[in-house]
């Protein structure tokens, strides 16, 4: 699992233990995320297809949000990230995506305009490198380092641009988006110590000795928020 190597990484160049634990997001559906995210130091949301579990992504991803605690959604995990937002945040209760509604009036996440009507979905996903454009000032771009960035891809849905102004009113941060500005790449959040979304699929990129930058980054927002938890833990005693 790319995924996990890349994690694996970041804790490299952190120079930490990783201890990875693996959600199933049907059992938060059913036992509610408060019960079973409770003490994690980061919460990742990874690439997937399919309606399964998708209402227990969501509810991880709120929990991560209104908890503080460092997020780091990839691909399919952005998009539930940008839904989260739209219903809970920006007032869009049924906020979704084409891939599970598709005849929903407010997916804020729908299939390209270039895949309409193409049923063979394995050659026709926007696949492979393509460049993007970070924001200055935000949290990605000083991750990163530097504006211009090239990353891989393998997805046939984006964030739906009808619904852009609203997100941004609402405090999305569009923090990266495709050079001619039509595509969003990347999201954050405001009041947030570490909360990313990328469309593209940063775990390709990953080396044990050149760990990606955003697993790096990742995985010392997981260590800071470790401490942090560990303080109040402390300081809740000391005044119990």
């Amino acid at each position: 699992e790319s995924i996990n190597e890349g994690l694996v990484h970041g804790a490299i160049a952190n120079q930490v233990k990783l201890n990875l634990g693996y959600i199933n997001s049907e059992d938060v559906e059913k036992d509610g995320a408060g019960a079973i995210l409770k003490g994690y130091d980061a919460i990742l949301v990874p690439y997937g297809f399919g309606a399964r579990g998708v209402e227990g992504k969501i509810d991880t991803i709120r929990f991560a949000r209104e908890h503080k605690v460092p997020y780091f959604g990839i691909c399919l995990g952005m998009q539930m990230a940008v839904i989260e937002f739209a219903r809970n945040v920006a007032g869009i209760r049924q906020a979704n995506s084409g891939e599970f509604e598709p005849s929903n009036s407010y997916n804020v996440i729908d299939l390209m305009t270039e895949q309409r009507g193409v049923t063979e979905k394995g050659g026709t996903m926007r696949l492979g490198a393509y460049p993007a454009q970070l924001v200055d000032g935000t949290l990605i771009a000083k991750v990163y380092g530097r504006k211009s960035i090239s990353e891989r891809h393998r997805h046939r849905f984006e964030v739906n641009n009808a619904f852009v102004p609203t997100l941004k009113k609402a405090g999305l941060i569009i923090s990266g988006h495709s050079p001619d500005g039509t595509l969003v790449e990347t999201i954050e959040i405001e009041d947030h110590p570490w909360f990313i979304g990328c469309q593209f699929h940063p775990e390709f990129k990953s080396k044990p000795f050149a760990p990606h930058p955003l697993f790096k980054s990742f995985i010392k927002a997981a260590v800071e928020h470790s401490k942090r938890y560990e303080q109040e833990s402390l300081l809740q005693r000391e005044t119990a």
